[in-house]
């Protein structure tokens, strides 16, 4: 059963979210578009966009865009608004509600993600003006910061939409992702090569729109705060594109 008080939390924060000035001024309408689920590749490298939010939790550095890019479309077809509290995330499902907590002032508030990006080393959001107003970014231009996913919101009939809420994003089954490959071949040599160092790698086999990958995988702690530091492991240990997945 769900943590009650994880519940209640969830409730408190939806219902701030839609009633309060933090909620979106124009929340989105209709479907978003399915390219944005698919694989993308962006200086040489390949993004894999999550199907779920549920126990996502990340710390890094978060920047921001602004009147470059206000009036322009974003990644899910909306058109961006720098005045709106929104933000770009590399592989987060759109539409998915996000805490962010300035790890440097104490401030937090949260976005709603219809972009894609940030594509710069140890980025991992990119906020718009106004939520990097908010949370005090503007000046320094970058600050540490936690993001955890607290819902994503499907349209409904009617145009109201739909939470879908993460009941503990503290505990679950976790995995890393290590790499996808189209050639089985690519995928079972690097097993090989992770095998000598962790104990349980897997070869799972998934066809993403239509398409047959072969993910390399390994199973992560079932906390989320030790799944996120074996994920740092991994990475540390070379394997630069791992990213945590809960099941």
């Amino acid at each position: 059963m769900p943590n009650k008080k994880v519940l209640c939390f969830l409730a408190l924060t939806i219902s701030v979210l839609l009633f309060s000035s933090c909620a979106p001024k124009h929340p989105p309408q209709g479907k978003v578009p399915s390219g944005t689920y698919k694989p993308y590749r962006v200086g040489g490298k390949t993004y894999y966009p999550l199907p779920s939010s549920k126990g996502f939790q990340e710390t890094g550095y978060a920047s921001w865009y602004g009147p470059n890019f206000h009036g322009k479309k974003t990644a899910n077809g909306e058109t961006y608004d720098m005045y709106s509290l929104t933000a770009a995330h590399k592989i987060l499902p759109m539409n998915t509600y996000v805490r962010v907590e300035n790890l440097r002032n104490g401030k937090s508030l949260v976005v709603r993600i219809n972009d894609r990006g940030p594509f710069v080393r140890n980025r991992i959001i990119d906020l718009s003006y106004n939520a990097a107003k908010k949370l005090g970014i503007i000046g320094p231009g970058t600050a540490k910061v936690r993001i955890t996913a607290l819902a994503e919101a499907h349209p409904a009939k009617g145009g109201r939409l739909h939470f879908a809420g993460h009941p503990d994003f503290k505990h679950g089954d976790f995995y890393v992702q290590v790499g996808a490959f189209k050639n089985a071949s690519n995928a079972y040599r690097l097993k090989e090569r992770l095998s000598e160092r962790f104990r349980v790698v897997r070869v799972a086999r998934a066809y993403t729109f239509g398409s047959l990958f072969y993910k390399v995988q390994i199973d992560a702690p079932n906390s989320y705060d030790k799944a996120k530091d074996f994920e740092k492991r991994i990475e540390d240990a070379g394997f630069t594109s791992a990213f945590l997945v809960a099941r």
